[in-house]
């Protein structure tokens, strides 16, 4: 929705420098939020959620969302939706794997309790487990809607080790959503992995980055540059504004989670808020899913990690290497495709040695093998364009149409897919649904080493072909059938709606009538 200044002054907005954004929420066309000291508040992790009830298979959870009240920046309120009314949500921490290795499965329940929007309109719910080999109608389908005084229970296997998140997926309205609230970790560890050194406990520790743009009065502004990006000038860790964090001379591992709707990040640390400092290093052990083959060491100022919307990975910080009384920052040195509109975005936290610990963690190296999917015979190669023409965002001169299927590939099947990027000013951040994947090229040079795990999203920049390969049965050797989706994760591209779906098989569940979601009223216990 666009007005006029004539309009504005009849509403009483002129001079006050806000807009109404095309949602109905109240967007600040060149204002910054207001401005708070850095590295003042309080480092903190989202609550684990604990089961209502287990058995000897499955652990049972209950989610309810909603509307809340909370204090972001120092003395204002904010309202966001939230999973149990919090954001990020709870984290979920799920022992899986092999059933015969004490995996276990999960079943969550989600409630939404969220009413009606700003324009008076249901907030539908979707929610999608990022990184889950779910069946199709547990998978988070873009239609699939939970309305307002409505439940679903989703089935989660379990299935392989990786940092997973769970976050709203609704059609045409994702990246608001995501925007308000409604993301979280899922964290899935096996018998193997809590066998390894590596460093546990409170010393397993979850950073989930977003970024947001405040009015005044602490209300949150979505503004998507018409529905270009949606970039924010506060960064938050764990919903938490440039947070410091206590740590001991020791190591730590940390699970990185880009949950940010448009900005990309391109993480390194350094002594210094504003620069880089030469020789700090980050261990990158785990990406989205999964472990590495062997750890991987980034050393400043020549390497760093990017992190695209929606991609993961874990890292391990020594921070033994510092003296008692340092401070070290966690910096983003920009990326392609992201508008900086505050250099306050460059800095995201820092951390304060300020304690000795012993500490009898070790990185293993090996960390966890990883299958080559290309020493399997190749069924077929498929080419998807993500370009921007008639100001639409395409696939293939395609836009999202959930009656039309764009891949058929077979139970089983081994396909190459190029994911190419034919233009400039746009980044997209591509995730697949249901399988793990691995890169083998960018624009025919090998992957940067920390990109050869297991990967579901792919960054492809300006003039880029990413070229991936991956098989269409579980990496426990599943097979699911059904339609799934793959999109960009810049969500204000896939609302805008570059989207597409793909079939495995046929005859699979219907993602939207298989399992739909059922009244309050109806709710038995779990």
């Amino acid at each position: 929705m666009k007005i006029s200044r004539r309009e504005a002054i009849k509403l009483g907005l002129a001079g006050t420098g806000v807009l109404l954004s095309p949602l109905g929420f109240p967007g600040i066309a060149t204002a910054l939020s207001p401005q708070i000291p850095r590295f003042q508040q309080t480092f903190r992790t989202p609550p684990v959620l604990k089961p209502v009830r287990s058995d000897e298979t499955t652990d049972y959870y209950e989610i309810t969302i909603k509307k809340s009240l909370v204090e972001i920046l120092p003395g204002l309120k904010t309202e966001i939706w939230g999973y149990n009314g919090i954001a990020p949500g709870p984290i979920i921490r799920q022992i899986g794997g092999k059933r015969s290795e004490e995996g276990r499965q999960s079943v969550v329940r989600f409630i939404n309790k969220l009413g009606q929007d700003p324009q008076g309109r249901p907030i539908n719910a979707v929610i999608h487990l990022h990184g889950m080999a779910s069946l199709p109608q547990y998978d988070g389908y873009a239609i699939d809607y939970v309305p307002p005084e409505h439940f679903k229970d989703y089935i989660y296997p379990n299935d392989r080790a990786a940092t997973l998140w769970y976050h709203d997926h609704v059609q045409d309205l994702t990246s608001r959503n995501v925007y308000m609230g409604m993301s979280g970790m899922y964290i899935v560890e096996d018998k193997f992995e809590l066998d390894l050194p590596l460093p546990k406990g409170k010393y397993d520790v979850p950073l989930i980055i977003q970024d947001g743009r405040f009015a005044t009065d602490g209300r949150l502004i979505f503004d998507d540059d018409n529905q270009r990006n949606l970039y924010g000038d506060v960064i938050l860790v764990n919903g938490v504004p440039w947070p410091q964090m206590q740590v001991a001379n020791r190591k730590y591992r940390f699970r990185i989670l880009n949950a940010s709707v448009s900005r990309n990040y391109q993480l390194a640390l350094s002594q210094k808020a504003e620069r880089l400092t030469i020789g700090e290093r980050l261990i990158v052990i785990a990406s989205d899913g999964g472990l590495l083959g062997e750890p991987v060491e980034l050393t400043t100022p020549l390497q760093t990690l990017g992190v695209g919307v929606a991609e993961r990975y874990d890292v391990i910080i020594d921070f033994s290497q510092y003296p008692i009384g340092s401070q070290v920052f966690l910096r983003n040195i920009g990326f392609t495709g992201s508008i900086d509109n505050d250099t306050r975005t460059h800095t995201i936290m820092r951390f304060d040695v300020v304690r000795e610990e012993p500490d009898d963690s070790t990185i293993p190296s090996p960390l966890r093998p990883v299958e080559s999917l290309t020493n399997k015979p190749i069924t077929r190669t498929r080419t998807f364009r993500f370009e921007r023409s008639n100001n639409q965002w395409l696939i293939n001169g395609r836009s999202w149409d959930p009656k039309r299927v764009d891949a058929n590939p077979q139970l089983g099947d081994v396909e190459i897919w190029n994911l190419v990027n034919p233009g400039s000013g746009w980044v997209h951040p591509v995730h697949i649904h249901l399988v793990d994947c691995q890169m083998l090229s960018r624009n025919g040079l090998q992957p940067r080493p920390y990109e050869r795990g297991w990967k579901d999203v792919f960054m492809v920049g300006e003039f880029q072909t990413v070229r991936m390969i991956t098989q269409f049965r579980t990496r426990q050797g599943d097979d699911i059938k059904g339609k799934f989706m793959m999109h960009c994760h810049n969500l204000v591209h896939e609302d805008h709606a570059m989207m597409t779906q793909f079939e495995v098989g046929e005859g699979g569940s219907d993602p939207v009538t298989t399992a739909p979601a059922q009244p309050i009223s109806q709710m038995l216990p779990l």
